[in-house]
C-alpha cells in the first residue's frame, strides 16, 4: 500500500531504473518476478509486490496502478497492492519516510546507545535511516534480484554498516550487516522497523508469541507473559523476548515473518494517537512487526567481528 505518485513511477518503469520521488533518489524494479522500490535515503525498502500466483498479483488489477474505481482512498492516495505500507504524507527532507522498512542503527529507539555523543543524545532510532546511501551492486537473475548498499559517508568511527536486499517472486529478505573496523568493543542495538500493510490493524492477529515474555512500553516497561495469540485491538508497543517465526493474519492473508540475529520482536501500532505524518484515514492500514536487537538482547561487537540482523517475509502456503 503505497502513495499514488510512487505507484505511477512504478507503472512507468520497465525493468529497473533510478529516479526521484518526493525529492529523494529511489531505485525501482518492475520485472516479471514482481516489483521493488528502495529509497537511497536510508537504504529503505518502500514497496514489494511479488508475482507468485498465491500472491494474487497476477489478477491484473493488483498491478493496475491508480486507474481502477475505488482504488484511491483519499489524501494523495494510498494504492492497495504490495506487502508494505508507506504514508501518503511523508516528511520533506531531511525527515525520514514513515513506512516500508526503515533501518534503526546503531541503536534502537532512545539514545542510550549513542556512544559517540558526549551527552548521549543521539537522534531517535539512530543515524542510518536519514543518511544517504549508495547502490554498490546488483545481482540480477531470472528469479529475482539482490542489491548491495552502503552509506555515502561514515556514520560511526568504528562500525561500518551495509545492507543486502533480496527479492523474488516468493519472498523479500533484508539484511543489515554491521562490521567492527575499530579497536575497542562497541555495544549496539537496532531494528528493521517493518511497516506491514493490513486490511485493518485492529482486527489483525500475530501468531507465534504464546508464552513469550515481553516489555510493555505503554505500561512503563512492565514485564508480562503473552497469554494466547496476540490479537491487536488498539495501540500497543511491546518488545517480546523471542526469536520464533511469526505469522501475521489480517483476515485476508497470512504473512510469515522470520528473523535472523534477533531475539527481540517489536510489535507496534500507535492506536488512535497517530504521528503527525499519518492521516487518520490510513492509520489502521499498517502494523509494525520488527526484527530487532533491544535492551533485551544488545549486541557486543569486538574488533573484526560482524553482526547480521535480518528479516524474511513470505506468504504462508495455501492448504
Amino acid at each position: 500500500m503505497i502513495p499514488a505518485s510512487l505507484r505511477t513511477l512504478l507503472d512507468e518503469t520497465a525493468g529497473q531504473r533510478q529516479c526521484e520521488w518526493i525529492g529523494r533518489k529511489v531505485w525501482l524494479a518492475n520485472e516479471p518476478w514482481g516489483e521493488l522500490a528502495v529509497s537511497l535515503q536510508g537504504a529503505q525498502v518502500l514497496h514489494y509486490l511479488p508475482c507468485a500466483p498465491e500472491a494474487a498479483c497476477t489478477s491484473g488489477d493488483m498491478r493496475a496502478g491508480t486507474g481502477g474505481a475505488g482504488w484511491v482512498e483519499q489524501e494523495e492516495a494510498l494504492v492497495p497492492g504490495g506487502w508494505l505500507w508507506v504514508t501518503p504524507t511523508p516528511q520533506s527532507l531531511p525527515g525520514a519516510i514513515r513506512g516500508g522498512i526503515p533501518l534503526c542503527w546503531p541503536w534502537f529507539a532512545d539514545d542510550r546507545y549513542a556512544d559517540e555523543s558526549p551527552d548521549r543524545s543521539g537522534p531517535f532510532h539512530g543515524l542510518a535511516r536519514k543518511a544517504a546511501w549508495r547502490l554498490d551492486a546488483t545481482d540480477e537473475h531470472e528469479e529475482g534480484i539482490e542489491l548491495h548498499l552502503s552509506p555515502l559517508e561514515r556514520l560511526h568511527t568504528q562500525l561500518i554498516p551495509r545492507v543486502v536486499i533480496q527479492a523474488n517472486a516468493r519472498r523479500l529478505h533484508v539484511e543489515l550487516i554491521t562490521e567492527h573496523a575499530g579497536e575497542t568493543p562497541v555495544k549496539i542495538s537496532g531494528a528493521l522497523h517493518t511497516y506491514l500493510a493490513v486490511a485493518d490493524s485492529f482486527n489483525a492477529r500475530i501468531e507465534g508469541l504464546v508464552g513469550a515474555r515481553y516489555l510493555d512500553k505503554l505500561a512503563g516497561f512492565a514485564e508480562r507473559d503473552q497469554q494466547g495469540e496476540l490479537a491487536v485491538r488498539g495501540g500497543l508497543d511491546r518488545i517480546y523476548h523471542s526469536n520464533a517465526e511469526l505469522v501475521l493474519d489480517d483476515g485476508h492473508r497470512r504473512l510469515r515473518i522470520a528473523r535472523q540475529g534477533s531475539d527481540s520482536a517489536v510489535i507496534w501500532h500507535p492506536g488512535d494517537a497517530l504521528p503527525d505524518d499519518t492521516p487518520a484515514a490510513t492509520g489502521r492500514r499498517f502494523l509494525c512487526v520488527e526484527a530487532a536487537n533491544t535492551r533485551l538482547d544488545p549486541v557486543w561487537l569486538v574488533p573484526g567481528a560482524q553482526h547480521l540482523l535480518g528479516t524474511t517475509l513470505s506468504l504462508e502456503p495455501t492448504p
